[in-house]
């Protein structure tokens, strides 16, 4: 389900690379995949709550780890920080200080600037936000244990409702002037509801209680399919109906994924086998942090290397193509991004991962059972 989420990702950043030349596959690509995105990183922010507190262990101490989280994003994020700039250079691209200096400390999403966020690896601004996850985690873990199993449900949909509240929230207190691209909705208002640090942490403390649930045996017993059809819906209805932007990002879809994350959950529990656990969509999943890493940059490079186009945002782009042409581009980024997300984690991640992020108290090969609340050992989760 990771590589989906990631997929989703590449999808939306294919849309608004400028491929096509006719213009109505374009706008209509763009339309039914501009939404994609955000929901990939949504699912991202909620899965990344819901795991680590499936997989905490007493054992384990603060300082271990945080070492662990920034061990699992930083070595891929300076890596592809450093082919940005390079490819920035050979580019004869501008290198914006100190937004650029931001974006390699990942403290670049705290700013409401639009330069910020596109400064180097544009993607990496939710690693901004996930850097402040792994930072409050343990103070959170606290707090969300204390829950009694009674009243998780009672946080959950609390918690949903202030996601559910923070466009209001953008549209009653901050100015939607001047517009963001093609959108009648302002930078300011987006930054708010997508990328700010703090608002998007409501979606890692659900995924946190969601955990919880499951773990307390107080899920409701919903299979993946119906979540997923939810999402579908959602999502179509999102497209096809008239409303304000700012709840695409993560408004409309958090019900669907909040219930798709630990129906999914529940059915590994289970043991039920299906094509989202087989070994190749197990291998996409594993190198999904590297794919979303260095996607973006083979899409906008690779799409400059046939000329210097701007795309429908006014960036430096490529040429359009007709719909095979911009279609074969689309599917050999992402055979390249594949490709390479194998071997930024084959030769980085892993191999770091192996040497210095292995939880304490377990060898990386054993197995932890799962158990209920109450028994002595914490899950793991792979």
């Amino acid at each position: 389900m990771r590589f989906l989420a990631a997929l989703m990702v590449f999808s939306v950043h294919g849309a608004a690379a400028g491929v096509f030349r006719d213009m109505d596959v374009a706008a209509g690509y763009y339309r039914w995949f501009g939404n994609a995105g955000a929901i990939g990183v949504s699912f991202f922010f909620m899965l990344s709550g819901f795991v680590l507190t499936w997989s905490v262990r007493p054992a384990d101490t603060v300082r271990g780890f945080w070492r662990r989280r920034l061990l699992k994003i930083f070595p891929n994020h300076l890596v592809t920080f450093a082919a940005a700039l390079v490819l920035l250079t050979v580019t004869s691209s501008a290198i914006a200080f100190p937004d650029t200096l931001a974006n390699l400390f990942l403290v670049h999403a705290w700013v409401p600037d639009s330069g910020y966020v596109e400064t180097a690896n544009t993607v990496s601004w939710s690693l901004s936000v996930e850097l402040l996850f792994y930072l409050s985690f343990p103070l959170l873990i606290k707090g969300v244990s204390r829950i009694s199993p009674s009243a998780l449900w009672y946080a959950a949909a609390g918690t949903v409702v202030l996601i559910m509240l923070l466009p209001v929230i953008a549209q009653l207190l901050l100015p939607d002037t001047p517009g963001f691209m093609f959108m009648k909705i302002s930078w300011t208002q987006i930054w708010f509801v997508y990328v700010f640090p703090l608002a998007r942490l409501l979606e890692f403390v659900l995924g946190m209680l969601l955990a919880r649930i499951v773990l307390a045996g107080r899920w409701i017993g919903l299979g993946v399919v119906p979540p997923a059809l939810l999402t579908l819906v959602v999502y179509v209805g999102a497209v096809r109906i008239e409303h304000n932007p700012l709840y695409n990002y993560v408004a409309l879809t958090v019900i669907p994924l909040a219930l798709l994350i630990p129906a999914a959950a529940a059915s590994d529990v289970k043991g039920r086998e299906s094509w989202l656990n087989s070994r190749p969509m197990v291998w996409l999943g594993e190198i999904s942090f590297a794919f979303y890493c260095v996607h973006y940059l083979v899409l906008i490079y690779g799409h400059r290397l046939f000329g210097s186009d701007p795309n429908i945002f006014g960036k430096p782009s490529g040429p359009a193509w007709d719909t095979p042409g911009g279609l074969l581009f689309l599917a050999a980024g992402l055979a390249v991004s594949v490709l390479l997300a194998w071997a930024l984690y084959a030769m980085v991640e892993r191999p770091i991962m192996r040497r210095w992020g292995r939880p304490p108290g377990r060898k990386h090969t054993e197995q932890v059972p799962v158990r209920p609340e109450g028994a002595s050992e914490t899950p793991a989760a792979h």
